[in-house]
């Protein structure tokens, strides 16, 4: 085994070993001569098989790995025999070591034979290189040390060892080649990841370029964001409030998309007059004018539905107006604006539409009224006159409309009707299905009541729905011509209430009823029902005055009547089976007393203006006249002056409690009448 063992320590030494100037391919050479005595075949492949051990060696893999990549074992790099050969040949190496070359020439070499040298009587089995490659210890040893070696010894142990590691070194040959395979892929792998590599870094830096624009990009477009977006905001509207309008219910999401609309529209209006040119004004504003349009036809559709509604019948017209139309008064102002002679239209029906429906309902409501019993007061229902007596044929009592059980001169619980908190009216209903009998002002109250309140409200709407479109003055003649005809169903109704009657107190509570209703409608700010009230004292004033003068004419006749002899008027002094000497108050001083006490009541807070103190003075010296010429029939005066103080008494009696400026100067005019005759 001294053959392999040498060339294993050739091959794999301890040390690294010299650079090697080319590579060597596993084919064998041609033109070397094989050792040995004689003409032996060359075998192939021994010298560069072992050489190609060394390409596996750790010592040599970083050197030979390169060219062994670049051109793998029986590739292209093949040398041509008798090629160039650069540095020391293996064959001489090995021929230095073990003593020379062969005497004997080669097969198939016409070099001259050498001798061959002789086999060295001791074979060194282990020799000691010292760390030394074979080249460096072939060089450093020196010639006589040397110990002469056959070379046909060592050729035939080669060739022997050879044909017995034929096969391993076949195997190693073919793991050479796979492992110069692999290591060809993972050539072929790491230069496409390098290329791989530098693509993904280009994009690397493209994409930080690119970022690097876009940020750029970004923040000029904050900064033209921060200039613009105020300005795009102001005149842009968004799909939702579009939606809103074009399909949308009408409510108050549709009010308020309507109120952005119309923010828009005096933006872009104002905006257009800066800079008539600008492109985005010329591209939005047919949009808006579209949609413009598209809100007038949905708000003209939705308010003459709303009035179409109020025609039906039984229909609340005030719920309609609350919940439909004040609501949601923004619509009319602005289809006010846009829409002009439409928005008159819609008015001019809306005011037709309420002139029938108030007409109508205030019509029925008056046939209503006019059902309820009241009590009727004729001529015969004053103070000089004895009306139940005039009632006692059975014609005029089945001719009255009211029964007699009445008193025409005392207010009593009458006066509730101006101290009532309730603010309801009777309604039609109840007046349909009323059996009692009232007095005449509570049909007058009623009327007035439902008269008053649906004027207030139908003014306040009016000035709140139609106030954009319409000063003061045309909100009055709205006003004037939606309840024109239905004030004169008041009108009617009041004439009809106190033309024949006599019933002074009646008159007298719906004077007051009427002033009541003045300070409500001036505390509510309806101003346009003056007119009305004023009509309706021009009715009430003119037939009180003409009721007390009756009074005083009765007065004047019961009184002529008086002197001397025994006349109706004596009747009265002596009924209940009374003489003419007796000094008891009269009847007529009961009535008189029970008269004034309610006209001074129904006065505690009368001005200076109004006619009530000279009518009560005329009264009063009426009936004091006839007390003075009743008195005269007795003889006796001290009677007399019992009779006209009695009398005065019980006046000062029954107005004790009268309170105001003119109920006290009456009682203590007759409080002093009384003191002087109480003797």
């Amino acid at each position: 085994m001294w053959g392999l063992d040498r060339l294993s320590a050739y091959s794999t030494p301890s040390g690294t070993p010299p650079p090697r100037r080319d590579s060597y391919s596993p084919a064998p050479r041609r033109g070397y001569p094989a050792p040995g005595p004689g003409p032996l075949p060359a075998r192939p492949g021994l010298v560069p098989r072992t050489t190609s051990l060394s390409l596996i060696s750790p010592a040599s893999s970083t050197t030979s790995l390169p060219a062994t990549v670049r051109a793998p074992n029986g590739g292209p790099r093949r040398r041509a025999t008798g090629g160039l050969h650069h540095g020391p040949d293996p064959i001489q190496v090995l021929a230095s070591i073990m003593g020379g070359l062969p005497q004997k020439p080669l097969a198939g070499t016409g070099e001259k034979q050498q001798p061959i040298a002789e086999k060295p009587k001791v074979v060194v089995d282990e020799i000691d290189f010292g760390g030394l490659s074979l080249h460096d210890f072939a060089a450093d040893t020196p010639r006589e040390h040397q110990q002469p070696t056959s070379v046909h010894t060592y050729s035939a142990q080669s060739v022997e060892e050879y044909d017995n590691e034929k096969d391993k070194f076949e195997d190693l040959h073919k793991s050479i080649l796979a492992c110069d395979e692999v290591l060809k892929s993972v050539e072929t792998y790491l230069t496409n990841f390098q290329a791989d590599l530098g693509a993904v870094s280009a994009e690397i830096e493209s994409l930080q370029n690119r970022s690097i624009a876009l940020n750029t990009k970004l923040e000029n477009r904050k900064v033209v964001e921060k200039l613009l977006g105020p300005a795009v905001e102001d005149i842009s509207i968004s799909p939702a409030v579009v939606r809103k309008i074009a399909e949308g219910p009408v409510d108050e999401g549709f009010v308020r998309a309507l109120a952005d609309v119309e923010k828009r529209s005096k933006t872009i209006s104002a905006k257009a007059k800066e800079q008539p040119n600008m492109k985005s004004l010329e591209d939005i504003k047919p949009l808006l004018d579209n949609l413009t349009n598209r809100a007038v036809e949905r708000i003209r559709d939705y308010i003459v539905a709303q009035i179409k509604a109020i025609r039906s019948p039984s229909i609340n017209a005030q719920v309609i107006q609350q919940q439909a139309l004040l609501k949601y008064k923004e619509l009319y102002a602005f289809l006010a604006k846009h829409q002009p002679e439409l928005a008159q239209q819609i008015g001019q029906a809306y005011i037709y539409t309420m002139r029938w429906y108030y007409l109508n309902h205030f019509t029925r409501y008056r046939l209503a009224l006019e059902k309820i019993r009241v009590h009727a007061m004729d001529k015969y229902d004053v103070l000089g006159e004895d009306a139940t007596t005039k009632r006692g044929g059975s014609l005029l009592g089945q001719a009255r409309n009211a029964p007699a059980a009445y008193d025409a001169f005392s207010l009593g619980r009458r006066r509730d009707a101006l101290k009532s908190s309730s603010t309801n009216a009777l309604t039609a209903y109840i007046a349909e299905e009323e059996q009692s009998a009232h007095y005449l002002e509570v049909p007058f109250r009623s009327f007035n009541l439902a008269l008053v309140d649906n004027a207030c409200f139908e003014y306040t709407f009016i000035s709140t729905y139609f106030a954009p479109s319409q000063n003061y003055h045309a909100v009055s003649r709205t006003f004037a011509t939606i309840f024109e005809s239905t004030l004169a169903v008041g009108q009617a109704l009041t004439k009809s209430l106190v033309t024949t009657t006599t019933d002074t107190l009646g008159i007298l509570l719906c004077v007051r009823l009427n002033q009541h209703l003045a300070f409500e409608l001036q505390r509510r700010k309806v101003p346009t029902m003056e007119n009305y009230i004023n009509a309706t004292n021009m009715m009430l004033w003119p037939r009180y005055q003409q009721v007390l003068d009756m009074h005083c004419t009765s007065l004047q006749k019961l009184t002529t009547a008086l002197p001397g002899r025994p006349t109706t008027g004596a009747a009265l002094l002596s009924s209940n089976s009374q003489n003419a000497t007796s000094t008891a108050p009269t009847p007529l001083t009961q009535k008189f007393a029970n008269l004034m006490q309610g006209i001074l009541a129904l006065s505690s807070e009368a001005g200076d203006d109004e006619p009530v103190s000279v009518s009560v003075g005329r009264l009063r010296s009426e009936y004091e006249a006839y007390l003075t010429k009743a008195s005269r029939g007795i003889s006796d005066a001290r009677k007399k002056e019992r009779f006209l103080c009695n009398n005065f008494s019980l006046v000062c009696t029954i107005l004790a409690d009268m309170e105001g400026r003119l109920g006290e100067e009456v009682r203590a005019h007759f409080e002093k009448l009384r003191d002087s005759h109480d003797k």
